[in-house]
């Protein structure tokens, strides 16, 4: 019954009806009892406190004033329209109430000489406190019971919404209708030891508290067990379906170090592993003994050798009888990874080829028996691997770089190529903070490179702004006659009307005026140009033909031109770290100092200097990362990989680490005692967990 009830359309709730509830899912996406129930306050306000005016100072973040309005008016016209209300409190001070959107609605709802309760932050402009675009409100419209509470909850609404008369206040109220109908029919989905044992509150209790705490005990005790709730299930699941994979599924044992790999060690290997490569390699040499399929994740920084280790699990699974295959986003990347791969086996006894959309039929059919009949050991290429003509005689090792671009059913393609699955490596160069590794990476073992190759020198990073264009036209100058090469890369390809951004075209119509034939060359890339085009462009860099190359970050991966030493990142305040990171990550591969320039104009975020100050600051791609998570949240990073693996309603796994690495530690605590969640006393968190598979699907199975 309980169930029944949370799921009861919205539209069936008091005070709702057709219309609101059209706009309640449209809008809000409310579309259950339950869904109202989970959405969450974004805010509170202290209905325990009120300020006086005189008591307003720049200390103060978000604070409620209480007073009549005096005075109303609609002030200028076009972008610089705006209204003003005057607010008199009753010690007789005034504060001015400013709206530079939602006019007509603001205009219509005040009414002089009407008492108000006014919420916002104030702020200071030509030495008087004002309120712009505040919270306000009539007291005598809200339900007396919310007004008496000691915190009044604040939720996130529209514009749309808004119109249709669901503001803030509205949604308040609906919340408030709805809980006593469904107090005692809510499912509790912890055992009452668990509980005990964790020192929460139940879950009926926070989730009422969480809406309408009588005190910030109160509060935190309901954001505690609610997002222990989350993050707990987020991690069960992952670490759930790790064990079922690993008990279910066979894989592949390669118990030998053979030929390929000892010759490619001992006779061709091109520098000395760092011990990070050393760690990893044995790690994954661990986990081909075992007798279980593989699922590791390697991470490390641009330039830390990932490629070579990859190639050496690959050696071992040829050195065993099995083939290997590595799987790259672009073909420029698939391209890259082919050359270096071959370059690295040259004169060696293991084959190596490459198929991509470009190669040609012919020498497609050669590629297809030659997978067949196994006389191709290793094949490099990109979303072409996924086809069902591909077919392998023994597939034991499956490497994916960039795995984030891909989709999860693209990747799940390539586990069907072999009746038992292959060994899984999947590698990323942007590094993964801990928790966001945690919450989607749970499932798989993590294999980290965190030195990068010696002899490797730090490029230098500088900030520059527009106006210090000659200085920088000048340095590239330098750099050419050094016989040095130069990537400029912006965040567009043609002018935007919206965004005030430097884009390729112009970009690349001044740099031909500065940097003019037949002295100077240029080469131009994008996303928009067809494959063949593009490479040939790529490939004039590459041979040293143009000194310049123009292009957008289509460049951020896979181009690897050891005589380019300077990166030029224009508008880099538009580019988040990591993908800043990894442009810089373009250059410093050959043996001359590199330099990577971020330019910009004045009208900088605070977001927009830390990012910058920070790659100034470091080249450590972890810390990097870190901040990033920080600035943007962790959004939809990893791509479309356990679809709702992030989906938190309160959980913030930057802010809530704590109580993430809690959650984590009691699920692979119970499920050490109870592996399959068979025992009585568990029966109520494996049906949510079964609820939650069903919904996310199980994903994880395939890395």
């Amino acid at each position: 019954m309980a169930v029944d009830l949370l799921d009861t359309s919205i539209e069936y709730l008091k005070g709702v009806g057709p219309q609101r509830g059209d706009v309640l899912k449209k809008e809000l996406g409310i579309f259950t009892y339950r869904d109202l129930l989970f959405y969450f306050p974004y805010r509170y306000i202290d209905r325990s406190k009120f300020y006086n005016i005189s008591e307003i100072n720049a200390d103060l973040a978000y604070i409620q004033v209480k007073g009549v309005i005096v005075n109303a008016k609609l002030m200028g016209d076009g972008r610089s329209k705006r209204y003003i209300a005057t607010l008199k409190d009753s010690s007789g001070d005034f504060i001015e109430l400013v709206w530079f959107n939602s006019i007509k609605w603001v205009s219509n709802f005040i009414i002089l000489n009407q008492e108000y309760i006014v919420f916002g932050h104030p702020t200071l402009f030509n030495g008087r406190y004002s309120f712009n675009h505040p919270d306000i409100e009539i007291p005598a419209t809200v339900p007396q019971n919310l007004v008496s509470k000691s915190f009044m909850p604040l939720y996130n609404t529209t514009e749309k919404a808004r119109v249709k008369g669901l503001d803030n206040k509205s949604i308040g109220k609906l919340v408030f209708s709805l809980l006593p109908q469904i107090k005692g029919f809510i499912p509790e989905i912890f055992p009452n030891d668990f509980i005990s044992q964790e020192k929460m509150i139940g879950r009926e209790s926070a989730l009422f508290n969480i809406h309408f705490p009588e005190s910030l005990h109160d509060l935190a005790e309901a954001e505690y067990r609610l997002k222990f709730e989350e993050l707990f299930f987020n991690q069960l699941r992952l670490i759930f379906l790790k064990l079922i994979r690993t008990s279910k599924y066979q894989g592949f044992v390669f118990s030998k170090i053979g030929t390929n790999f000892l010759t490619f060690f001992n006779d061709f290997l091109p520098f000395e592993l760092t011990g990070a490569q050393k760690r990893v390699i044995k790690e994954i040499r661990t986990d081909f003994q075992l007798g279980k399929q593989m699922n590791r994740l390697l991470q490390g920084d641009v330039g830390s050798g990932k490629t070579l280790v990859a190639l050496m699990s690959m050696l071992i699974a040829t050195d065993n009888g099995f083939q290997a295959c590595l799987m790259a986003p672009t073909e420029i990347l698939a391209q890259q990874h082919f050359k270096s791969i071959s370059k690295f086996l040259d004169n060696q006894n293991v084959t190596v080829e490459l198929l991509t959309g470009s190669t040609k039929k012919s020498l497609r059919h050669t590629i297809h028996a030659g997978l067949l009949d196994g006389s191709i050991h290793l094949l490099i290429g990109t979303h072409a691997l996924l086809e069902d003509i591909v077919q392998f005689k023994n597939l034991g090792l499956v490497v994916i770089d960039e795995q984030h671009r891909f989709g999860v059913a693209q990747r799940a393609k390539l586990w069907t190529k072999n009746e038992i699955h292959p060994h899984i490596l999947v590698m990323t160069a942007t590094p993964i903070p801990r928790t966001l590794a945690m919450t989607l990476y749970g499932d798989l073992d993590v294999s980290v490179i965190d030195e990068l190759p010696p002899g490797r020198k730090s490029i230098i990073t500088a900030h520059y702004y527009d106006s210090q264009r000659l200085r920088i036209n000048g340095f590239i100058k330098k750099q050419i006659e050094l016989g040095r090469q130069i990537y400029v890369v912006y965040p567009l390809i043609s002018e935007s009307e919206k965004l005030d951004l430097k884009h390729l075209e112009d970009g690349y119509e001044s740099l031909s005026r500065e940097f003019p034939l037949p002295k100077y060359a240029i080469s131009v890339v994008h996303g928009k140009m067809k494959p063949a085009d593009k490479n040939r462009e790529m490939q004039r860099f590459v041979r040293g033909e143009t000194q310049i190359m123009v292009a957008t970050t289509v460049i951020e991966v896979g181009v690897d031109v050891p005589n380019a030493s300077v990166m030029i990142v224009e508008d880099a305040h538009r580019f988040g770290l990591s993908q800043l990171h990894q442009l810089r990550g373009r250059v410093g591969r050959g043996a001359d100092q590199s330099f990577c320039i971020l330019v910009t104009n004045f009208k900088l975020t605070m977001d927009g200097k830390k990012r910058l100050e920070a790659m100034v600051k470091t080249s450590d791609g972890f810390e990097i990362a870190n901040l990033d998570l920080k600035l943007r949240g962790p959004g939809d990073i990893e791509g479309t990989r356990q679809s709702g693996a992030l989906d938190f309603k309160i959980a913030d796994i930057v802010k809530d680490e704590k109580i993430l690495i809690n959650a984590r530690n009691s699920a692979i605590e119970m499920l050490e005692k109870d592996p399959k969640l068979k025992e009585n006393q568990h029966r109520i968190i494996a049906e949510h967990l079964a609820l939650i598979l069903k919904k996310n699907g199980n994903w994880g199975l395939i890395s």
